[in-house]
């Protein structure tokens, strides 16, 4: 079956050896775009499709034709940054999630 893979973290997909890749330069947990975007979301799927006609061979990969905020290029600087004075609210967070998962608590 054909598959196509659409998301970021293009280092860890393309080492993974995909056969079809549409890499969206976007923070992670947005591969289609923008949250209820639907015309980014719609393209983003129409060129993954169309990727699975045009791939000239194994290990393809397109980049989405979108900046994730271009009005606000240091988004990237900002994401999953922790200041000081959360850690301790998202250390809790983390630790609740473990718990709630049976997993063992951090050291």
């Amino acid at each position: 079956m054909p598959t196509v893979l659409i998301g970021s973290a293009r280092d860890i997909v393309e080492h993974c050896g995909v056969p079809r890749f549409v890499f969206s330069d976007f923070p992670l947990g947005n591969p289609c775009g923008h949250p209820w975007d639907r015309e980014m979301q719609r393209t983003t799927l129409g060129l993954a499709l169309d990727l699975l006609e045009s791939a000239r061979g194994p290990r393809s990969t397109v980049q989405l034709p979108f900046a994730w905020r271009p009005e606000d290029p240091a988004w990237r600087e900002r994401y999953a940054r922790v200041r000081p004075d959360d850690r301790e609210r998202l250390l809790a967070i983390g630790d609740e999630r473990r718990r709630r998962f049976g997993q063992p608590p951090r050291s």
